[in-house]
């Protein structure tokens, strides 16, 4: 997988074998990863926990996969108001899973207080 590669050069290896095995059917995901490698790159600069906590802990893909299944479900909506009530309240619902603690976090929490300890508020 690119995201637990150890290196930036494991993770280009493993976007290449990737590339090879899937292409001939997606192409358009090799290539969007190697339009914006640049923007990756970074990534493999913070410490594996870190890395971990930031690839495991995606609110924003959470939540627009919830409102994506909640309005396909519904498929038509009267109104514009019954599009937003439906919207409101799966971000309500979606916010309450919010609350579980968040996988592998005490390490990260660690190694957020080792490399930022000083702009680090717990």
């Amino acid at each position: 997988m690119i995201y637990t590669s150890a290196t930036e050069e494991q993770a280009e290896e493993q976007l290449v074998a990737f590339a090879e095995k899937w292409d001939k059917q997606y192409p358009i995901i090799s290539r969007s990863w190697m339009n914006h490698w640049n923007r990756v790159i970074p990534f493999f600069a913070f410490p594996d926990e870190i890395r971990r906590a930031i690839y495991t802990t995606n609110a924003i893909e959470s939540l627009n996969m919830t409102l994506r299944k909640v309005i396909k479900n519904h498929r038509a909506f009267p109104t514009d108001e019954s599009a937003l009530k439906v919207i409101y309240l799966a971000m309500h619902n979606v916010a309450k899973k919010w609350t579980m603690p968040i996988p592998n976090w005490k390490p990260a929490l660690n190694r957020f207080a080792i490399e930022f300890g000083d702009r680090l508020n717990c």
